[in-house]
């Protein structure tokens, strides 16, 4: 994607399709049908219905209604009016991020079902389904191989190359998948047995990594580098963690490899996510990333490079994100005191 006004080719893997992907039951996209049925609002005036099977899990319980799940569940299973409504919802997911100028659309399965077999149906289904919807290349992402596979296996050829999320040195034989499906690669920065402690370890991995990929035949071009995004609430050392390891990254293989990263993740429990969000990407963009893992409704990269960076909320924002500001102690007092507020 290209920033408007800007040559900045920004590789935007929209995160939406995901089958953990949440909406809170007090939040404005649950409400209730005309006839007083739970349900997911979408444009319209449109309702899909949860299924009472859903209101016995602890997501639901807690508050949480995994929305891209039900969707998948009623198209699968067929039964009307449930699934017609179900496929609209999906395409409307879709289109949300095509509209925004999405380069991949990652999909995921992981909670359709516990069973293997049945989420390896499931990724051939969406797969086959999202292909019907839009042009837009795909990435496939899971936690089994088996699934990954299976995904890529189904992908037409004849459309933009996949992309397969991911290989790491946990599970480096999925370098393998990518050559036998002429696949593009997310490689990232975790470990044979964890994750990363800090930048030298990040480094570290993705080195390995790409070295693998290229030895393998794979192309720079073609590999994105996940640096790995930590929550910046649990330690403030998570975003020099980060950024540092894009600026080696960076220096050590040149422009033609691409950076990325779960952008969002960097945001989990601190209020104002949208800002500290776009700021973060900011600084990713400054220290050498090209791409991110991200919602692109909610992150809009022509916003995000337009960003005032003498404003107060980017100026409290960036520090916390570069470990500056102790237990995030500035920025949430600020948020508390209302200094935020429409940032």
């Amino acid at each position: 994607m290209i920033a408007q006004g800007s040559e900045l080719d920004f590789i935007v893997i929209g995160e939406n399709i995901h089958c953990t992907r949440i909406l809170l039951r007090k939040g404005k996209r649950i409400g209730e049908t005309p006839d007083g049925q739970e349900a997911i609002l979408f444009p319209d005036d449109r309702y899909l219905v949860l299924p009472e099977s859903l209101k016995t899990t602890s997501d639901y319980l807690e508050g949480r209604v995994k929305h891209v799940g039900v969707a998948v569940r009623y198209a699968m299973a067929g039964e009307e009016p449930h699934a017609s409504v179900a496929m609209e919802y999906l395409h409307h997911v879709v289109q949300r991020q095509v509209d925004r100028g999405v380069d991949f659309l990652d999909l995921n399965v992981d909670e359709v079902s516990i069973k293997p077999e049945e989420q390896i149906a499931a990724m051939r289904w969406l797969v086959k389904t999202v292909e019907g919807m839009t042009d837009a290349a795909l990435s496939v992402d899971s936690s089994l191989i088996e699934t990954i596979e299976a995904g890529l296996k189904t992908c037409d050829q004849s459309r933009k190359r996949p992309l397969l999320n991911s290989a790491s040195l946990e599970r480096i034989d999925a370098l393998d998948l990518a050559v036998k499906y002429n696949a593009k690669v997310i490689i990232t920065a975790a470990g044979k047995r964890g994750m990363p402690e800090g930048s030298e370890q990040r480094i570290d991995h993705a080195s390995q990594m790409i070295d693998a990929a290229v030895a393998k035949g794979i192309k720079l071009g073609d590999i994105q580098a996940d640096l790995l995004v930590f929550p910046i609430a649990v330690d403030g050392a998570f975003g020099p963690h980060f950024l540092d390891a894009v600026r080696t990254i960076r220096e050590k293989y040149g422009p033609e490899i691409h950076i990325t990263g779960g952008m969002s993740n960097v945001s989990f429990g601190i209020p104002c996510r949208r800002l500290v969000n776009d700021t973060f990407i900011s600084l990713a963009i400054e220290a050498g990333a090209d791409g991110g893992i991200v919602d692109p409704v909610a992150s809009n990269l022509d916003s995000i490079m337009a960003i005032d960076k003498s404003s107060h909320g980017y100026e409290l924002a960036s520090q916390m994100l570069l470990g500056q500001d102790r237990a995030c102690k500035a920025f949430l007092k600020a948020f508390r005191k209302g200094e935020l507020e429409g940032a």
